[in-house]
């Protein structure tokens, strides 16, 4: 009886090590109603979403406003029409809090998608042109100014990818 109680002390000992370790990581979450919350993407094996796989694919979707608070870890959250057939109950491990103003966020409806999930990019003009020897070959490139959605950027190409895709332009 000694022993079974020598292992019973230690093993409680053992385990508020153990809590005292994870009470340092916890952090107690909680939202009020009204408030916007990101929500998780549940990870599905071998499904693509927005076109990128893996470590790229989005953990957090659109934020949403809190409707109620259905327990003491659960939330109702406001889904648009268009996702009623999903729960609007989450577990509070699914929500992420959203930091400023989500009327700035861009609607989907906004961004023009392609049918490979991808934005489309829109060519403004072609600001310069090189050519870098290589240790055998010389290579042709042209530097570019994209729009896409409401901001610019400028990348370097090869002249012979631009050509096969903007034949307009050569």
């Amino acid at each position: 009886m000694e022993q079974v109680k020598l292992i019973r002390e230690r093993l409680l000992t053992a385990q508020s090590h153990q809590k005292s370790y994870s009470d340092v990581r916890r952090r107690d979450l909680e939202f009020c109603v009204d408030d916007w919350e990101f929500l998780k993407v549940s990870p599905m094996k071998g499904v693509m979403r927005c076109g990128k796989k893996g470590n790229l694919s989005p953990r957090f979707i659109e934020p949403y406003r809190i409707v109620r608070m259905v327990g003491h870890v659960a939330y109702e959250l406001d889904f648009p029409s268009g996702l009623e057939s999903i729960h609007s109950v989450f577990h509070i491990s699914m929500l992420r809090k959203c930091i400023g103003d989500p009327s700035r966020a861009v609607p989907v409806e906004d961004v023009q998608i392609t049918k490979e999930l991808s934005c489309e990019e829109i060519l403004v003009s072609i600001l310069d042109r090189r050519v870098r020897r290589l240790k055998t070959k010389d290579v042709a490139s042209v530097k570019v100014l994209w729009r896409k959605k409401n901001r610019e950027e400028v990348t370097w190409e090869t002249k012979d990818g631009m050509r096969s895709s903007y034949p307009q332009l050569f």
